[in-house]
């Protein structure tokens, strides 16, 4: 993918993009250009199958603060519901991009990732944290409602639903420690840690047969919706049918006979 931006850095090594989010003066808090860079970004990846993995980071002592409101807040006072409305959807929008790509999105946090930055991270498939990470969902500390972009959908899925009421209903920070423990951080690794445990975690998922890696992650997201097992089992059943017919299916489970002989 050949792009240039303003608020984001692109790196392509081999098959993976490395998206760094890049306003460290302002804790990478989302303006409207970020917002709209990362929209165009990930929407592009739907088609873009060269690349397989995303790794989204960021530059400075913080993920991202959520959105600017030093830039964001004195022109809400002034826009009209529409106008709010349409810069509401281009947030959420962006949320549902990233859940539609078929690359696995793995997310390095450090510092603080706030409303729309923790909106981020649980967008994303994989999180890997420093000890000095702090997640919140702060909007109702600003007197909105703590559901707001894809947060009251992918908290309760991936802590369960008495300990997302507890962080969208206080504001509460979020430590690593218990990230980790509740599952929402895969690893808690120091800072100088963090991009080498990525760089493996990258490699394994590059492993993958390219279509296998991208049908997992949507099999994954549709099981976490599904309403039954069974709705569950026919995703799989379909997604299993149409690999199995694949070469490189195939040429996988040949290799691994071969091995098997050979020991």
């Amino acid at each position: 993918m050949t792009a240039t931006y303003t608020t984001l850095e692109l790196e392509r090594r081999g098959a993976a993009d490395w998206l760094t989010l890049n306003r460290p003066e302002s804790l990478n808090a989302m303006n409207p250009v970020m917002v709209a860079e990362l929209h165009a970004y990930f929407t592009a990846l739907e088609r873009d199958i060269s690349a397989r993995v995303v790794v989204l980071r960021a530059k400075g002592r913080a993920f991202c603060a959520g959105l600017d409101l030093k830039e964001i807040g004195p022109r809400l006072a002034t826009m009209s519901g529409e106008a709010v409305y349409a810069e509401q959807r281009a947030l959420s929008r962006l949320i549902v991009a990233m859940r539609r790509c078929p690359q696995p999105i793995v997310c390095l946090l450090q510092g603080t990732a706030s409303g729309g930055g923790f909106a981020l991270a649980l967008a994303a498939d994989i999180r890997l944290a420093t000890p000095d990470a702090r997640m919140n969902a702060a909007f109702i500390q600003i007197g909105l409602s703590g559901c707001d972009v894809g947060v009251s959908y992918h908290l309760p899925r991936l802590v369960g639903a008495s300990v997302a009421a507890e962080l969208l209903m206080t504001g509460r920070f979020l430590a690593p420690e218990r990230a980790l423990a509740l599952g929402l951080v895969s690893e808690v690794c120091a800072p100088e840690a963090l991009e080498p445990a990525a760089t493996r975690l990258v490699e394994e998922l590059l492993r993958a047969a390219p279509l296998a890696l991208g049908l997992t992650k949507q099999g994954l997201q549709s099981a976490l919706s599904a309403g039954s097992l069974e709705a569950a089992v026919e995703v799989e059943d379909r997604q299993q049918a149409m690999l199995a017919t694949m070469p490189e299916f195939r040429e996988r489970v040949a290799a691994f006979l071969a091995r098997m002989a050979g020991r």
